[in-house]
């Protein structure tokens, strides 16, 4: 859910990156993660007045989901805790709000204020007094479904809190982490919804980036704007905060989401220039919750009774780094920052190492591709994307079977290696066999030695 999405739901769903708005209408029961269900019913235009009371508005519910774990991905719970700021300032109760991080930065030892963590070069501190509902080893995927759904009987671990919502109530998601072409994170996030993401279903969602790239890091060391020059990893991500940074410089009561969301694509594809990087952000689902006003759903700061609903500021262009290499980068930095001999031999092996394996996993995939299609087709084949309107693949379960035979040979895919889950989806549609798979899986790594990148210690990733 490093990705980042943005979702307006009227019923909770998972998301990579993303940023989830949802209303329950239902009777006795909490909202459910079921495109079947009859209650859940979006909000029109026509029901939603400029401004309506507590009591007819309901409950504003949140939740904020940082997947990823370790110092190098410090953004994305960075992204959480800056999210979470921004709804209690808004009005929302922390009773109303669960946050899911692994809660491992803050007190890193590479962090170089303890305690603190910020998602601006020159930020507050957004770590202050965030709730730790689900950290470490219950942050899962489990837990999250069953805090959507309302379900305490399913969650293992944490709070215990979950959205227990009431009809007339909205629920807001927000999701950042990695991902690949129908991974559950944030990078190529398009991928997750294309073709799947029906539009009568009450649901509005918008990812980082489209289905066929990655979305970017930004507040880099070394880059502009940078981080202040202690911190050796990025601070945001470019969606995240192009949509954090709106919502708190404007009136959420006269700001639509149809207008924060053509805020956020335009800076996020850091107008529309891409020279910096940047990413398409896309919209999927029932798009009539757009005319919608944002404080539904982020609530209201008063500060911000006297700013504009919506101005986009002059063209800043932002410098920011690929997902994929938001790791090296942060490895660098360690390396050239270290003054310790012996710590500097053993990060810049962990460089070589990473990057070894990551021409390794595009090697195998691309000779793997000629095996199965011939030299003339494998590449173009592996690459293709289908129709819009299509999902990326037909048979999820074929697709984590393919993903989990090539890891048993080839080694762990990795947070790089998601980008080639399109090829897998691929060699799915196209037919291929498990027994042909794993003849060209054989034949394409037999003489890499996956060392700690077998599935064995990284765990498969699908």
């Amino acid at each position: 859910m490093a990705k980042q999405d943005s979702i307006f739901f009227n019923n909770p769903s998972l998301l990579f990156l993303l940023l989830l708005l949802f209303e329950a209408i239902h009777v006795g029961r909490a909202a459910r993660l079921n495109q079947w269900e009859s209650g859940i019913q979006l909000p029109t235009e026509k029901d939603e007045p400029q401004d309506i009371d507590d009591q007819q508005l309901g409950t504003r519910w949140a939740v904020l989901v940082a997947g990823s774990a370790g110092y190098g991905n410090y953004r994305h719970q960075a992204d959480v805790c800056h999210a979470y700021q921004l709804l209690r300032k808004g009005g929302l109760k922390e009773e109303n709000i669960v946050v899911f991080m692994y809660d491992d930065i803050a007190m890193h030892e590479l962090n170089p204020r303890p305690g603190v963590i910020i998602n601006h070069p020159q930020g507050d501190d957004v770590y202050v007094g965030v709730p730790k509902d689900y950290t470490g080893e219950h942050v899962t995927a489990a837990n999250l479904y069953a805090v959507l759904l309302g379900n305490k009987t399913a969650l293992s671990g944490g709070s215990g809190k979950v959205v227990d919502s009431k009809p007339n109530d909205r629920i807001f998601l927000y999701y950042s982490d990695h991902g690949g072409p129908g991974v559950l994170e944030a990078c190529e996030s398009g991928s997750i919804f294309e073709g799947i993401m029906p539009k009568d279903l009450d649901v509005y969602v918008t990812t980082a980036s489209n289905a066929q790239e990655s979305s970017w890091g930004t507040y880099c060391p070394g880059m502009e704007p940078s981080a202040p020059p202690e911190y050796i990893t990025c601070l945001g991500d470019l969606y995240s905060v192009a949509w954090m940074e709106d919502s708190e410089t404007h009136n959420l009561k006269r700001e639509t989401v149809k207008q924060q969301y053509e805020t956020v694509r335009e800076r996020t594809s850091n107008f529309n220039s891409y020279t910096f990087g940047g990413s398409h952000v896309m919209e999927y689902g029932n798009t009539s919750i757009k005319a919608e006003k944002l404080y539904l759903y982020q609530g209201f700061d008063p500060a911000t009774v006297n700013f504009p609903p919506n101005v986009l500021n002059p063209d800043t262009h932002m410098e920011a780094v690929n997902q994929r290499d938001a790791d090296i980068l942060f490895l660098w930095h360690m390396y050239t920052n270290s003054e310790d001999r012996s710590k500097k031999t053993e990060i810049l092996k962990q460089i070589t190492e990473t990057i070894r394996h990551r021409i390794h996993l595009d090697g195998g995939i691309h000779l793997i591709g000629t095996i199965l299609y011939g030299p003339a087709k494998g590449s173009a084949t592996l690459n293709s994307v289908r129709e819009p309107g299509l999902p990326l693949v037909d048979d999820w379960q074929c697709l984590k079977s393919m993903v989990r035979l090539f890891e048993t040979h080839c080694g762990s895919l990795t947070q790089y290696g998601m980008k080639h889950m399109r090829a897998f989806a691929n060699i799915c549609n196209s037919g291929v066999s498990q027994s042909l798979l794993e003849e060209a899986c054989v034949a394409a790594c037999s003489s890499h030695d996956p060392r700690q990148w077998h599935p064995s210690n990284q765990g498969f990733s699908a």
